[in-house]
């Protein structure tokens, strides 16, 4: 992967609000799609409907447009990590079994993905964490979490031009 795929910006303190799990390093590519499609199966079908929520879950779900992330943060320790199925957390309740996470401030390296998914996001992220950040003479990775940002409004996850990103948070190196 070349600089080129690669863009750093700065991006103020953010919270996220979401569905968590936790996954082993070495299965998460075969289990994380699968978890999506559960926590699609208990929530959001009802709301895509058009329907009134009809629980907290639902309501968060539209409220925060949960679907827009995932969020994998590596604070577990033993080979695994959790990972939310988030949206952009605004403040108020938290329904029971949801979890919070606050990104600080920071610069992140934001990596465009074009392509179905999960595979395409799988592949950049492989890349960015096998051979971007080892390899980068500038940038090293700063704090323990990423995000996935996914194009809720253009086109199906399964086109071949959908379009997704993976940002990392990352620091000058010294």
């Amino acid at each position: 992967m070349n600089q080129m795929d690669c863009k750093i910006t700065p991006m103020f303190p953010f919270k996220v609000i979401g569905f968590q799990k936790a996954f082993d390093n070495e299965t998460a590519y075969a289990e994380i799609p699968k978890f999506w499609d559960e926590i699609c199966e208990k929530y959001a079908y009802n709301v895509y409907a058009g329907k009134a929520p009809a629980n907290p879950y639902e309501q968060a779900l539209m409220d925060y447009c949960i679907g827009e992330y995932g969020v994998c943060i590596d604070d577990v320790g033993g080979g695994k990590f959790r990972y939310l199925v988030a949206g952009k957390y605004t403040g108020g309740d938290v329904p029971e079994g949801m979890a919070v996470y606050e990104f600080p401030g920071s610069d992140w390296a934001v990596f465009n993905c074009i392509g179905p998914i999960p595979e395409a996001l799988q592949r950049v992220n492989t890349q960015i964490f096998r051979e971007w950040l080892p390899g980068n003479p500038e940038y090293e990775l700063c704090g323990h979490a990423s995000v996935e940002w996914y194009d809720c409004i253009n086109g199906e996850k399964t086109d071949p031009d959908y379009h997704s990103a993976i940002w990392v948070p990352v620091k000058r190196k010294e």
